[in-house]
């Protein structure tokens, strides 16, 4: 007797429901990732209380050393891998929206929160120093202020991170041409960003073409479908890679100059592998996370994790120097623990911040969180665990 078709094919049903099953994965595997990049991205921006020279004369003693293990091994995956996440959900993002919703949609959820992120570091950086509370960069003409507050032509001199939101911003008013080129020119657009990031280029369109780089990866990952291929890789093995090329990284920062190892093109190239292994890391260590009993928890802090980004440099350069008293400056034997402990004071402070903001004055904490914290009124919130939910961010 032969088995019915249904007792040797999977119902539709079962199909949607297996697709499902994936498509929630995949949607915390994207929340937890975002938390931890932005958590990785304070080591890159911790406070040390040492300026330039004096942290580049301390790069081969054993804090120093501490530093950049912590910046490149947990730090400098972050854009790499928020860029493809970027990347990887904007087509199903625009198709369902059309260009003038899409573009109104991240004018608001980036390009004004990034102004008036700017604007408040000013005002604040500004007040701080001229009470004489810290040493900070001031406004000196009127361009400074303006290409401090729109990041135009170089990078933000007190909200160093904004560089990423506005060269994501110039990535997402091409989107309308990327969705539409055939695999192999965009293939040809990652050929010609990965060239300009190796190259000493310097052209306004983009302040790190890098970004450009991983966010049409993050398009091809789509197109091909490998998303979830690349988050089952073994662990072990992206742990040796990332390991392997960290310490190439790690080396030629503290003695590659000694060496004669200093060719700006390699420097390049071994930091674009370090951070697309990196990438890779984190995301199939955030896939394995969004199955445990920890994706809850991590979770709950994924709609603060954009307003840690906007705020945390602000809270680093007003909070820094006041803690960095007591602990003294990196090479002081207390400094250590409140470098690894800054991630997790910034975030303490941001969710105060944004619950603050949210009981007080929502329509505030809205605009600055980017539509993620206290929807007003009228607005029905998606749910946050959601495909649809995180292509909005």
């Amino acid at each position: 007797m032969q088995p019915a078709s249904s007792d040797i094919q999977p119902s539709r049903l079962q199909v949607q429901s297996g697709l499902q099953v994936k498509g929630d994965r995949l949607s915390r595997t994207i929340g937890i990732a975002r938390v931890m990049c932005l958590l990785g991205i304070v080591y890159v921006h911790a406070w040390t209380g040492r300026g330039g020279d004096e942290l580049q004369a301390m790069s081969g003693t054993p804090q120093g050393v501490f530093r950049w293990v912590l910046i490149d091994l947990l730090g400098r995956s972050s854009v790499p891998l928020l860029s493809i996440i970027s990347g990887w959900l904007v087509a199903t993002s625009f198709a369902k929206r059309g260009w003038k919703t899409f573009m109104s949609g991240k004018v608001r959820t980036i390009l004004v929160p990034m102004i008036l992120w700017n604007a408040l570091a000013i005002l604040l950086i500004w007040g701080a120093e001229s009470a004489g509370w810290i040493l900070a960069p001031t406004p000196t003409t009127w361009w400074w202020t303006i290409d401090e507050l729109l990041c135009l032509a170089t990078p933000d001199e007190i909200n160093v991170q904004m560089s990423f939101l506005r060269d994501l911003f110039v990535c997402m008013l091409a989107v309308p041409l990327l969705v539409r080129l055939p695999n192999w020119a965009l293939w040809g657009v990652v050929a010609v960003a990965l060239v300009w990031t190796l190259s000493a280029f310097q052209f306004l369109l983009l302040q790190r073409p890098s970004i450009l780089l991983f966010f049409a990866i993050g398009m091809l990952v789509r197109r091909y479908d490998v998303a979830v291929k690349a988050a089952r890789l073994p662990i072990a093995v992206l742990a040796i890679a990332y390991a392997a090329v960290a310490s190439v990284q790690i080396g030629l920062e503290i003695v590659g100059a000694q060496l004669g190892l200093n060719n700006p093109v390699l420097l390049a190239s071994v930091d674009v592998v370090m951070r697309s292994t990196t990438a890779m890391f984190f995301w199939a260590l955030a896939w394995r996370i969004a199955e445990s009993r920890f994706a809850r928890p991590v979770l709950r802090f994924e709609p603060y994790a954009f307003l840690m980004f906007c705020a945390h440099l602000i809270m680093i350069w007003l909070a820094g120097p006041l803690i960095g008293g007591f602990t003294g400056p990196i090479g002081s034997p207390l400094y250590p623990p409140f470098l690894l402990l800054q991630p997790a004071l910034v975030l303490g402070a941001t969710l105060v911040l944004g619950n603050v903001l949210s009981h007080t004055v929502p329509k505030v904490a809205w605009v600055l969180s980017g539509g993620r914290l206290a929807v007003p009124r009228r607005q029905t919130p998606a749910p946050a665990l959601t495909m649809s939910s995180a292509a909005t961010n």
